[in-house]
C-alpha cells in the first residue's frame, strides 16, 4: 500500500506500507542517492516474518515532492516525525542507510527518540561524511563538490562513477542497470542539494543523545563511508552493538543479503 502524507511545509512524503497492519513496525530510510525501492530485497523477506515495513521516500527522491529548498538534516528528520505521528506508529525500530542512517541519528537528537524503540544504522553517513580539521576521515569536502558538479552537469555519468564503488561482489549488468535507474529518477536538484547535507553536517554531538538499543552493520570493504566510521559510532552511542560485514562494500544489504536479513531480525526481535 502506498501514499502521501503531508509536513508542515506542505511537502508531500510518500510511504509505502508492506506487511501484517498488527506486525511489529520496522520505519526504513533509503540512502543518497536512490529511493525506498532499495530495500527490495528486505520488502520481500521481512513481512513473511511478521514484520511491518514503513518505508518512506526522502523529499526530492522517489516518488515524494521534489521542493527547491528544505533538504537540511533537520528538515529531513522532521519529515520522518510527521509520517510516525500521522501514522500513529508507537514503539517502532528506526532504520536508516547510509545518508537515510545519518537522518535517523538526527532525528534521535532532535526528537528525543519519539516513538522509537531500537536503532539500526546501515553503512551510516556519521559521525561525519567529510573530513575536518579534527576529523580525519571520509571524503574530501572538494570530493563532494565534485559530485555536486557533476549532478548539475552530467547526473546519469555521475551515477556510473559513485556505483562502481558502491558494491564489493560481481553486480550483473541487469542489477547495475536497475540501481542506477533509482538515482536517475531522483530531482537532480534534490540530489545536488543533499549532497551538500552530506557534505556539511557534522553528526559528531548526535551521537550521545542515542538512548535506545542500536545496531550498526557496516560493511569492512566500504569505499564510501569507511569502516572506522562504524567504529566511531560504536564508541560515541551508548548501549550500541557493531555488527560487521566482512565480505561487503557500502552496499552491505545486497553485498551480504542472507547475512543482513538474518542480522536486521535478530536485533529486531
Amino acid at each position: 500500500m502506498g501514499y502521501f502524507i503531508g509536513t508542515d511545509d506542505a511537502v508531500k512524503i510518500f510511504v509505502e506500507d508492506v506487511g501484517p497492519s498488527d506486525g511489529q513496525v520496522l520505519f526504513l530510510i533509503h540512502g543518497w542517492p536512490v529511493d525506498h525501492r532499495m530495500f527490495e530485497y528486505q520488502m520481500n523477506q521481512l513481512p513473511k516474518m511478521g514484520f511491518r515495513i514503513i518505508l518512506m521516500d526522502i523529499r526530492g527522491f522517489g516518488k515524494s515532492d521534489r521542493p527547491y529548498t528544505g533538504y537540511s538534516y533537520d528538515r529531513l528528520s522532521d519529515d520522518i516525525r510527521a509520517v510516525i505521528e500521522t501514522l500513529q506508529l508507537k514503539n517502532i525500530a528506526l532504520g536508516g542507510f547510509s545518508m537515510g542512517g545519518a537522518i535517523a541519528i538526527r532525528y534521535m537528537a532532535r526528537h528525543s527518540g519519539y516513538s522509537i524503540r531500537k536503532l539500526a544504522l546501515f553503512g551510516a553517513a556519521a559521525p561525519s561524511f567529510t573530513k575536518r580539521p579534527d576529523y580525519p576521515h571520509g571524503m574530501a569536502k572538494s570530493e563532494v563538490t565534485k559530485l555536486i558538479q557533476q549532478t548539475y552537469t552530467d547526473r546519469p555519468d555521475m551515477l556510473t562513477g559513485f556505483g562502481q564503488i558502491f558494491f564489493a561482489k560481481y553486480i550483473s549488468e541487469s542489477f547495475k542497470n536497475w540501481f542506477q535507474s533509482l538515482g536517475l529518477d531522483a530531482s537532480g536538484h534534490g540530489t545536488a542539494q543533499t549532497a551538500e547535507s552530506l557534505r556539511d553536517e557534522d553528526l559528531r554531538e548526535d551521537l550521545g543523545k542515542i538512548i535506545v538499543p542500536t545496531a550498526i552493520f557496516h560493511g569492512m570493504k566500504d569505499q564510501i563511508c569507511p569502516f572506522v566510521f562504524a567504529e566511531l559510532m560504536h564508541k560515541g552511542i551508548l548501549d550500541s552493538e557493531l555488527i560487521p560485514f566482512k565480505y561487503s562494500g557500502h552496499g552491505l544489504f545486497y553485498d551480504e543479503l542472507e547475512k543482513f536479513n538474518r542480522e536486521l531480525i535478530r536485533f529486531l526481535e
